[in-house]
């Protein structure tokens, strides 16, 4: 293999896929990038058996001579040492040759690196998947849903089916849920593509999906095969596999209240900002409890406090208070985590009593829903 290659979309497709390099792992080869070059272009790989990631380069694109190509051929090279020389070379320009043996030449100005490749025939192969079941979803959107609920899963492997996000597909809805049982959080959202005889929900893990949202393109239609234990998103260039979670998820719409004793609406960014200024005390105490009071029909209270450093008391308007008087204890850092996610200027409040779930809801929107598990306190 010889090449000349544009620095930029080669370092830009090494960086998407590096995401996928293997850190620990007893298989040598998964600790590097496949290399694949002909006519058409370069195409990189990388996987950890959890994702897999290929990006490929065109040789031309948009009338722009991307790579020139002297000769065909593959090798797997290291991702750690590759990531970073090629950031480092000072030509826009990188020459890549492979040499008997797969050792590797890397030229670019004055600059020339060695590296010892692998055999590229050891490197394991891309799931092959039929494409009988194809979503369309905007890259936009589907970064939104992410980012609305990974947080909420949980992070302890004991629990591995809830360590994933919950896909939901039924007629031409898709709503993601995840809870930590602590707290849950769910997004839904119209889609395309979609066939009745593929309602059946799957699980993709919260680390995997928030490495894609990561490399989503801006303002673009992503494909989404589902098949057996493996889900593809494929993008313009580049294609993500992850593994599908084995379990089944536990239900968790018995546990979200639909009457409430009490409702409100408020300021999100005025909440939000109380909440992290009365979570620095609640910090202190590693309890993370902060106490919710109704004070009138116009106004809450927020209140926190630390043995040894003293109390922080914040009061904040609220709007259309409807029902009982409210009195609840609530983990600060779980609200705040939903209240950095909201994109409406004002959020929903609603609750069943001091020991029920709290719902959080964007303002005049049903399609996010966000629930907290309050504290039993003393006092």
């Amino acid at each position: 293999m010889k090449l000349n290659i544009a620095k930029h979309e080669f370092n830009e497709a090494i960086s998407n896929v590096s995401k996928a390099v293997a850190v620990k792992t007893s298989i040598p080869i998964l600790s590097g990038i496949k290399l694949d070059a002909d006519e058409q272009g370069l195409t990189l790989t990388a996987s950890d058996t959890e994702i897999s990631i290929q990006s490929f380069i065109p040789s031309v694109q948009e009338d722009q001579t991307i790579i020139e190509l002297e000769r065909a051929g593959s090798v797997v090279l290291p991702a750690k040492f590759l990531t970073e020389i090629v950031k480092k070379l000072p030509s826009d320009i990188i020459e890549i040759e492979v040499f008997e043996h797969f050792v590797t030449m890397i030229r670019a100005g004055s600059s020339e690196v060695q590296l010892v490749g692998l055999d590229p025939e050891e490197f394991p192969l891309l799931p092959r998947l039929s494409e009988e079941h194809v979503l369309h979803l905007s890259s936009d959107m589907l970064r939104t849903m992410i980012r609305q609920t990974a947080f909420a899963a949980s992070t302890n492997e004991n629990s591995a089916i809830l360590t994933g996000i919950l896909w939901n597909i039924q007629s031409n809805r898709l709503k993601f849920v995840a809870t930590d049982r602590h707290r849950l959080a769910s997004s839904e959202v119209e889609i395309q593509g979609h066939e009745p005889n593929s309602d059946r929900p799957i699980v993709i893990p919260a680390k995997t999906l928030n490495e894609l949202s990561k490399i989503l393109p801006e303002n673009a239609m992503i494909d989404i095969v589902i098949e057996n234990n493996q889900v593809l998103f494929r993008m313009e260039n580049m294609l993500f596999y992850s593994r599908i979670l084995d379990g089944t998820y536990p239900d968790t719409s018995k546990i979200i209240p639909t009457v409430f004793k009490t409702e409100f609406t408020l300021d999100t960014k005025q909440l939000t900002d109380a909440l992290d200024r009365a979570y620095l005390l609640s910090r202190e105490e590693k309890t993370n409890i902060v106490r919710l009071v109704s004070i009138d029909e116009q106004t809450i209270e927020l209140s926190s406090s630390s043995t040894e450093l003293g109390k922080v008391t914040e009061q904040i308007e609220v709007e259309g208070y409807r029902g009982e008087p409210l009195r609840i204890a609530f983990n600060s850092r779980y609200l705040l985590d939903v209240m950095k996610v909201m994109d409406t200027e004002r959020v929903h409040i609603s609750f069943t009593g001091a020991m029920s779930p709290i719902i959080v809801t964007p303002e005049g929107s049903d399609a996010v829903l966000h629930l907290i598990l309050p504290y039993r306190t003393t006092n």
